[in-house]
């Protein structure tokens, strides 16, 4: 079985934490995103959270040609997200992470497809 996700573009990973009174918080715009994914996820994915070992393939759909580091975009910020949304218990359980840059779309947009890796 696997779960395909349809999610906005992801902030980079460099905007999403910030340091406060020595902590480290998740930005105005991180908490925008974990919520428009909690949303999303919500119209799409209505199971148990998963606890299996996983296979995640992520395709991001930047929305201009600026130039991106796809692991900013396509790694700890999506998948913590996604964890949040309560997906998967956690993202531990990932042993396969493969991040694809896709064609420009306006907008952009992060595709995501989840599978259980058989033990």
């Amino acid at each position: 079985m696997t779960i395909t996700l349809e999610l906005p573009f992801p902030p980079s990973t460099n905007t999403v934490w910030r340091q406060f009174q020595g902590r480290t918080i998740l930005s105005k715009r991180g908490r925008t995103f974990r919520r428009e994914v909690v949303e999303m996820v919500g119209h799409q994915y209505d199971d148990a959270p998963l606890r299996g070992r996983l296979s995640v393939r992520v395709e991001l759909y930047p929305p201009d040609k600026r130039k991106r580091d796809i692991d900013n975009y396509g790694g700890k910020a999506l998948l913590d997200a996604i964890t949040h949304a309560q997906v998967w218990v956690d993202d531990e359980l990932i042993d396969r992470l493969t991040i694809q840059r896709c064609e420009n779309v306006s907008g952009g947009r992060c595709v995501v497809h989840i599978a259980e890796i058989e033990p």
